[in-house]
């Protein structure tokens, strides 16, 4: 998996805009709220699960491990995961986010 394609998985969702891009950090959001971020530091992306005990079972499992400087609920992925389990976790962060934002807020954004 690369950051382009990451950026690639990110771009295909409604709304989705790259916020603030650097040479050392892509951060991709909806509504103004971070759904996935990465950078040159870390060997991955990080992404948004539905709680805290989600994000340690998939620690345990070893499908990701703690993301660094995030909230619990949030986890890294290796870039060295499968595509299909890249877009899987994507996706996940995104409707998380997605749902929590206002109503009016998500009614702007166009979901085709």
């Amino acid at each position: 998996m690369t950051r382009d394609k990451i950026n690639d998985l990110c771009a295909q969702h409604a709304g989705a805009t790259l916020s603030d891009p650097t040479v050392e950090l892509d951060s991709w959001k909806v509504g103004g709220k971070m759904f996935v971020c990465f950078g040159d530091r870390i060997d991955g992306f990080c992404t948004k699960t539905d709680s805290v005990e989600t994000a340690q079972m998939l620690i345990d499992a070893g499908a990701a491990t703690k993301a660094p400087y995030f909230h619990k609920s949030w986890v890294l992925v290796s870039f060295d995961v499968d595509a299909e389990e890249a877009a899987h976790r994507i996706a996940t962060s995104y409707d998380i986010i997605f749902k929590a934002l206002p109503k009016k807020t998500r009614g702007a954004i166009v979901v085709g």
